[in-house]
């Protein structure tokens, strides 16, 4: 009876410990459940959040992309309306330059083109004064050419030597002709200060009013330069 009742307790006990496992068993089971459900909840919301954080964070770089767009347009356009003012001053100092230049080279121009024909007047009026002073100096010869055949008898100017010598003369004349020597006229002229220079007056009916009678010297031009003045006599 006593072994009976033993076994009984002992089922019992033994009962009560697998009640407690399976219980224990169960509890652990629903905190299992309790905990994977949690963490698919929390998985689930976690991607949503970190979806929406996602988009959130695209948006925000959309703007902040859109923005720095908007701040390298603008430096851009600023930048290039600062070359196109930078351009402009720069070409129009380059066109003031170029007027300068242009004005200061016409006006050099100018001034060359007057120093040259100043030159060119210069230095032909030193050729005309260096041929009148030859000249001057050349006009006794021709004097005492002139004298010498007013001596002389017409039978000795049918010698050789009178011939040769007036050759002479004649030769002479025509070169100082070709360089524009030429005598002037003055006997039966009307009396001319410029040409003539007066040495003796005198009275003739034959002639007109201040006309030259005589000639004593005979004077030369050089071109338009007088190179001696006509020495003559003048009546009326």
């Amino acid at each position: 009876m006593d072994k009976a009742i033993e076994i009984m307790k002992a089922a019992m006990e033994k009962e009560k410990v697998m009640s407690d496992k399976a219980k224990e068993s169960m509890e652990q089971q629903i905190d299992d459940q309790t905990q994977k459900v949690t963490s698919e909840d929390a998985l689930k919301e976690g991607v949503v959040v970190e979806t929406e954080d996602f988009e959130d964070a695209e948006d925000v770089s959309a703007v902040e992309t859109q923005d720095s767009e908007d701040v390298e347009e603008k430096p851009g356009k600023a930048g290039k309306s600062f070359f196109k003012s930078g351009k402009a001053k720069e070409l129009a100092a380059k066109d003031q330059k170029i007027e300068d230049l242009t004005d200061r080279l016409m006006r050099t121009m100018a001034e060359f083109d007057n120093f040259r024909k100043r030159s060119e007047k210069e230095k032909a009026l030193m050729y005309d004064m260096g041929v009148k002073s030859f000249i001057e100096k050349i006009l006794p010869i021709v004097d005492n050419f002139q004298r010498g055949f007013g001596t002389i008898t017409e039978k000795e100017k049918e010698s050789a030597f009178a011939q040769g010598i007036e050759l002479i003369y004649r030769q002479l004349l025509t070169a100082l002709d070709e360089v524009g020597v030429k005598p002037i006229d003055a006997v039966g002229k009307e009396f001319d200060p410029n040409l003539h220079n007066a040495v003796m007056h005198g009275e003739d009916e034959s002639l007109g009013e201040n006309v030259v009678s005589d000639e004593f010297q005979k004077g030369y031009m050089y071109r338009d330069m007088v190179v001696r003045h006509s020495m003559v006599k003048v009546v009326n």
